[in-house]
């Protein structure tokens, strides 16, 4: 018995050191969604028509299957009580006004209580905050850590806690509604209007009733946001006067204190990282005070924003103290872009680019809650095209890595689930279940036996490339090399649908490098690319060139004989809509 503890023992930590290592890799998944097994949903269903997966059902065979693909990190989105249709009075919880919920589960970005767990997801609501510190635990008992959304710009327009510690005020319990702004007010006000959206709100008792209107997350200072509009959320105000543009930060207002609260109580729940929501729409001032706060009593904790200003990637990260920043407007939109509209493959130089210094901080991804399928049939159409832009994602930097729920199962988000509608997405407004994930949960087995023979398949190369990302030590903490520039006006290469890096690094004894020598092919045919290095990145990397040297191809796990040679161009064959990676050892130039 004392063995198999020790051994036990010594996998945990061994678990614990691959993690710390490792760059985060994380799979994104909604429990409502993720974890509901009920079949065949109906448009517009209600939770009790349609079913709502639980936190009980994400179960150990169910996450180390997540961790066995090469997983460090599980984003659990949409935990926190948000506004939703459901009825839970009878555990003291206040029904929302359906007429300002979108959808019948609502969004899980419409806070409705920042101290408590959604019931939806809960198998006993009365012990829901119970059953999400096990779900927390057994995930780090499967090896991964916990990534949960703090949501800091806007709540739902019926924001209340019932769970707030003793002594916490709600927000907006103490504003002054008879002005637009002050600086300790929660929430903007339209004095003397009422709300008044381009959305039904209803008739007689079932009407919602807004006076003075509160602002719309979405900055919008009007009283009559448009169906388009975040309608359901109210925008929290941080000391910033949008009327004349004046910033109050000192002495600190009170939303910051509250939101700090609100992050030191996550924080003691165990977690391990919080996504900030819209992070760009809170004053960077705010990022700069709480995150040094929050790191300063729970240092292991990442932050990672969800942001789409490029020009303020850099202050987020030296001055807000990100660790991660989502790449949607640089990496992600130009992988679509070649996929979908016949960019050039050649933009991606101008990503690492625009991220050069600072490329480790940031989270690649081709999907998540917010975009379309990539085999949806508003964007790729076919899975299986996934390799080339997958491989960029985990390849090109020392970057985080994301991947959404059933992603790696081809889910094409072909659904018109109710209010999203045809749309390519899977929806985060409707009770729903996806028969990609029913399948591979397979009553709790989480195995391949109802998966079809292309979702197996993909999976596999979703397993070897995440894997490959963390375990290859040239693309976990390797320098960068673009080989595109040399490659222009070359025959066999097609600068338009290809495009080719190094990654490399030395070795321990400093006399031996390993380089990879990634070729990714967007094209619909297969391509034998003759690919230059120049001399210039032998110069750069200090090593000797490489003669017929038998090397591993990594995708495909086999052996080829190749060189690496500014004399002589390297031969790549590869698929279309396909990746190559081959791994060569080269001897270090020694000095002179």
């Amino acid at each position: 018995m004392k063995q198999e503890t020790d051994k036990n023992s010594a996998e945990e930590i061994n678990i614990k050191q691959r993690v710390a290592k490792n760059r985060p890799v994380v799979y994104q998944l909604i429990p409502r969604l993720f974890a509901n097994d009920k079949p065949n949903p109906v448009p517009n269903g209600c939770i009790n028509t349609n079913g709502s997966g639980k936190m009980n059902a994400i179960t150990m065979p169910v996450l180390d299957s997540i961790r066995a693909m090469g997983f460090t990190h599980v984003w659990y989105t949409g935990v926190i009580e948000h506004a939703h249709c459901s009825d839970y009075t009878r555990y003291g919880i206040e029904r929302d006004n359906p007429h300002v919920v979108k959808g019948k589960a609502g969004s899980p970005y419409a806070i409705r209580d920042y101290y408590d767990i959604d019931p939806d997801i809960a198998v006993n609501v009365a012990e829901r905050m119970g059953e999400f510190e096990a779900l927390v635990q057994r995930t780090h008992q499967a090896g991964m850590k916990v990534v949960i959304d703090f949501v800091p710009n806007h709540v739902a327009r019926t924001y209340h806690s019932d769970a707030a510690p003793e002594g916490v005020r709600d927000l907006g319990a103490d504003d002054d509604s008879d002005v637009f702004f002050a600086p300790n007010n929660n929430f903007y006000y339209i004095p003397r209007q009422q709300f008044a959206p381009s959305v039904n709100l209803g008739e007689g008792d079932d009407r919602y009733v807004e006076f003075p209107a509160k602002c719309t997350g979405n900055d919008c200072y009007s009283a009559f946001p448009g169906q388009n509009d975040w309608y359901e959320t109210v925008k929290l105000n941080y000391g910033f006067d949008p009327g004349d543009y004046s910033r109050h930060y000192w002495p600190i207002p009170d939303t910051w204190t509250k939101m700090l609260d609100i992050l030191m109580y996550w924080a003691g729940k165990g977690i391990d990282g919080f996504r900030c929501d819209m992070a760009h729409m809170v004053p960077l001032e705010f990022w700069e005070w709480a995150l040094r706060q929050v790191k300063k009593s729970y240092p292991h904790i990442i932050f990672i924003a969800e942001i789409y200003d490029v020009a303020l990637y850099r202050d987020m990260l030296s001055r807000g103290g990100f660790d991660y920043l989502y790449d949607k407007v640089t990496l992600y939109d130009t992988l679509r872009g070649i996929q979908c509209s016949n960019l050039s493959a050649a933009q991606l130089t101008s990503c690492w680019q625009t991220v050069e210094g600072i490329s480790d901080h940031m989270l690649n991804f081709l999907e998540n809650h917010d975009e379309q399928r990539y085999a949806s049939e508003q964007y790729e159409g076919n899975a299986l095209h996934v390799v080339p832009a997958m491989t960029a994602c985990c390849t090109m930097s020392r970057a985080a890595v994301m991947v959404y729920m059933a992603q790696e199962l081809g889910e094409p988000g072909a659904d018109a689930e109710g209010y999203s509608g045809h749309d390519g997405r899977t929806t985060i407004f409707d009770y729903w279940s996806l028969d990609t994930l029913r399948r591979w949960l397979n009553g709790g087995k989480a195995d391949e036996a109802k998966l079809t023979e292309a979702e197996k398949t993909l999976r596999k190369f979703y397993t070897k490339i995440l894997h490959i990302a963390n375990d290859e030590v040239a693309i976990r903490e390797g320098e960068f090399f673009d080989l595109t520039y040399a490659n222009l006006h070359n025959p066999t290469f097609n600068p338009h649908r290809h495009y080719a890096y190094l990654r490399h690094i030395l070795n321990g004894d400093g006399n031996e490098a390993t380089l990879c020598l990634i070729a990714l092919n967007f094209d619909d045919k297969q391509a034998c690319m003759h690919i230059n290095i120049p001399e210039h990145a032998f110069d750069c990397i200090g090593i000797e060139k490489v003669q017929a040297q038998r090397v591993s191809e990594l995708l495909t796990e086999t052996k080829v004989t190749s060189t690496l040679s500014p004399d002589l161009p390297t031969s790549v064959l590869v698929p279309a809509y396909g990746a190559s990676i081959l791994r060569f050892k080269a001897k270090k130039v020694k000095s002179n």
